[in-house]
């Protein structure tokens, strides 16, 4: 049996299902559904549900604006370090394979 520490849970983004994979044999070993709502018994349950989603929605989108603000800062970073490396290697001619003769 697979030990429970090796296997990775992720979330599907299109569905919202839980997947257990274990990576050791490259194979989901579980799959779960989402909870589907239950059905709106009355309208003013609906309009709350409906406000309920775009708080949500508005929530996710602050997330996604904010992550973006940052993602010049995350690339800007990231490129500074690879060229510090850069500079840091010294440079070396490549040999051909016509110059071993």
């Amino acid at each position: 049996m697979a030990d429970n520490t090796a296997t990775i849970q992720v979330l599907c983004p299109c569905c919202g299902s839980t997947l257990t994979i274990d990576p050791a044999l490259a194979a989901v070993l579980e799959h779960k559904l989402p909870a589907k709502p239950p059905p709106v018994a009355h309208l003013k349950d609906a309009v709350q549900l409906v406000k309920d989603e775009a708080a949500r929605r508005d929530e996710k989108y602050q997330q996604i604006a904010e992550a973006e603000k940052n993602k010049g800062k995350v690339l800007d970073r990231k490129f500074q370090e690879l060229l510090k490396k850069a500079q840091e290697e010294p440079i070396t001619k490549p040999i051909k394979d016509i110059d071993l003769d």
